[in-house]
């Protein structure tokens, strides 16, 4: 019998993009897997006018409650409301904010949209995204020794969606694709600053992404050398060989998620150092 899902409303509200409180909704959301959240995202709540079309709008469809409002007056009024309303509410960042507080010694300064900031750290992200587009499917490859890493794999292997992820994360990263027969760039060889990853996955992985690449593609969905599974354990066989010559990392990426594949490359950038 197909597993049901029992759907619930979750109601987010920030004082800014709210991409925190989405975040955070979907890490816990994804624990219960029998339930489904139905989404209602109210970014940029900084009124009480505001506020209470927000509060209005939770009444009609009773749910969770998670919020991000730095001002004292509008997260005070969210609590009593949904008090009063009966439906659970948690300030996300408060219990946070109150153990930084303590353990620092200073008085939280109650930012609206600190996080984005335009400072330093915002404008690195934007170069580090310039640099990864600029460097996807093995693009630019004069200037790879100014990236901070190079991701290398045959098609399929989520290199780039993978850089993109560094990238938000303020990472130079550049894509090159592997193909049995083509040779890679010299410019990677004598590249000296970049950590050099190879991407892999199982082969019934790669050809079931790429059958769906295909039939996207509107291909005549026949058999061919680009999902073929003989084919796939070739390229992955030449990778493997070609990684092993050079003694650069390789991080199997079939069972894992995208952050969890940059977060094993950053980890491998810092024991690099």
């Amino acid at each position: 019998m197909e597993n049901r899902k029992n759907f619930f409303h979750l109601h987010l509200i920030s004082d800014s993009t709210g991409e925190t409180l989405i975040s955070a909704g979907r890490a816990v959301s994804a624990q219960f897997g029998g339930h489904e959240p139905i989404e209602h995202v109210y970014p940029l709540i900084r009124s009480r006018k505001q506020l209470l079309t927000v509060l209005r709008a939770i009444d009609d469809a009773p749910g969770i409650v998670l919020y991000t409002v730095v001002n004292e007056e509008l997260s005070a009024l969210i609590h009593e409301m949904c008090r009063d309303m009966g439906v659970p509410s948690v300030n996300v960042l408060e219990p946070v904010a109150a153990v930084f507080q303590s353990y620092l010694g200073t008085t939280l300064q109650r930012r609206v949209g600190a996080q984005h900031s335009l400072n330093e750290d915002y404008f690195a992200r934007i170069e580090a995204l310039n640099f990864t587009m600029e460097h996807d499917d093995g693009q630019m490859p004069e200037t790879y020794d100014e990236a901070d890493i190079v991701i290398l794999g045959i098609s399929r292997t989520s290199k780039t969606p993978t850089c993109v992820y560094l990238a938000n994360r303020g990472v130079k990263a550049a894509n090159i694709p592997i193909v049995p027969g083509v040779a890679l760039p010299d410019s990677l060889y004598s590249a000296e600053k970049p950590l050099i990853v190879c991407l892999i996955a199982s082969t019934g992985r790669i050809s079931q992404v790429r059958e769906y690449r295909e039939f996207g593609a509107g291909g005549d969905h026949g058999k061919s050398d680009y999902t073929d599974r003989a084919v796939i354990a070739e390229e992955l066989k030449y990778a493997r060989s070609l990684a092993a010559r050079n003694d650069w990392p390789i991080i199997d990426v079939t069972r894992r998620s995208i952050e969890e594949t940059a977060a094993a490359i950053l980890a491998l950038k810092h024991q690099r150092g």
